[in-house]
């Protein structure tokens, strides 16, 4: 766990993403160091920062093969015009890698090691299927070793998934329900102009490399209805199975940053902060069930600051299955879930692996700025059993 000193206090200035491509979709054929360091001139563009400035760039990246090895975020850098002095580096934590970058730059600047900090995230699943770290060929192994099977009953996440709604009584009418409110929040947002204020347009290409023109809209938004979500087959086909491609995050392609800040740095350069990091951490969790670390990293969160639930304005909790969302908020006695992804999820949106943290931290940034709310706790759960968190507040 993290937090500011008082004289070292930690500010995001600006944040932003491409659109969430679908698969296969709109942003398929982009190479991901491109996708990426579009996101990044965007961010400077926008924030006016002078890129000689940055002491260091931080990505997350979840399947480093292929086009996304080679460290993309340093490869990112150099296309997006970065001076090649600026140093770059790739971090993985699964699922929640770009949310760790973030932590890692709050870390970096809370400890007086660097004062400007890009942290970000790419993943081109298009591109990357998930899983290509695993290749079949050559045989280099698999990564779950006989000693860690005999200590857990390592599953997959869809499994994992269907276990999490088992224990804390999600039914497939729940978890319906959830995807259904998912796409109509994500459709509101989009009619009510919540995303424009954050959307880098990503110019589109097709596989012969010609231009198919911008891409500025999130592709994942889908008509749904209750009705229409019960019709679909589950993703596991074995008794008491309940979710579906309906109540899953989507496989997709994209990219976000955040500009994170010494305080007095931004004020020297005369930047407006627009949020103020409170806490970071990563913890671990139960690595069978996999998917439940944003239980423990919320209430890491709040002890570590001393707030209760109740002081918490928006939550973005990673939709990586409906389950997921609606058992962290069964085991924390939330209420209601008004509070909480109030702009739709990865259900809706999409899920781009190692994008997704700084995704959930630009949208919270945002919806702080444009609600008027105070505070915002982003949180994802990731494969292994392990849990992002991190509490902001809106700056004044």
């Amino acid at each position: 766990m993290t937090t500011n000193s008082s004289t070292r206090e930690v500010v995001i200035v600006d944040a932003v993403r491409s659109p969430i491509g679908r698969r296969n979709g709109g942003l398929a054929h982009v190479h991901p160091a491109d996708l990426l360091a579009d996101v990044l001139r965007g961010l400077i563009e926008r924030s006016g920062l002078d890129p000689t400035a940055v002491d260091q760039i931080i990505g997350g990246c979840v399947d480093q093969v292929g086009m996304q090895t080679s460290n993309i975020t340093r490869t990112a850098a150099l296309i997006a015009g970065f001076p090649p002095r600026v140093p770059a580096s790739t971090v993985t934590v699964q699922c929640g890698s770009s949310q760790q970058a973030h932590t890692f730059a709050h870390g970096l600047i809370a400890g007086g090691i660097a004062d400007v900090v890009i942290a970000c995230g790419v993943e081109s699943m298009s591109g990357v299927p998930m899983g290509s770290t695993v290749p079949i060929q050559p045989d280099v192994g698999h990564p779950q070793s006989a000693r860690l099977l005999e200590q857990y009953a390592i599953v997959s996440q869809f499994a994992a998934a269907d276990r999490i709604a088992e224990r804390w009584g999600v039914s497939r009418a729940d978890a319906d329900a959830y995807g259904v409110r998912s796409q109509r929040l994500a459709a509101q947002a989009w009619v009510e102009g919540r995303f424009d204020s954050q959307i880098v347009a990503i110019e589109g290409i097709d596989d012969q490399a010609r231009s198919t023109g911008l891409v500025s809209r999130d592709e994942g938004l889908r008509d749904s209805s209750v009705e229409a979500l019960a019709r679909l087959r589950t993703n596991a086909d074995t008794p008491g199975a309940v979710h579906t491609a309906g109540t899953s995050s989507q496989i997709s392609d994209g990219a976000a940053a955040v500009l994170v800040m010494l305080r007095s740095s931004a004020e020297q350069m005369g930047l407006t902060p627009v949020a103020r990091v409170v806490a970071s951490c990563l913890v671990g969790s139960d690595p069978e069930l996999k998917l439940t670390g944003p239980m423990p990293a919320t209430r890491a969160l709040l002890l570590r600051t001393g707030l209760r639930l109740d002081d918490i304005d928006l939550f973005e909790v990673n939709e990586a299955f409906a389950s997921v969302v609606l058992a962290w908020q069964r085991e924390l006695d939330l209420a209601d879930l008004d509070r909480v992804n109030p702009n739709g999820g990865a259900i809706a949106l999409g899920h781009p692996l190692g994008a997704t943290g700084a995704v959930l931290l630009t949208k919270a940034v945002h919806e702080l700025k444009r609600s008027g709310a105070k505070r915002a706790i982003v949180t994802m759960c990731c494969s292994g059993g392990l849990g992002t968190g991190t509490l902001i507040e809106r700056d004044d």
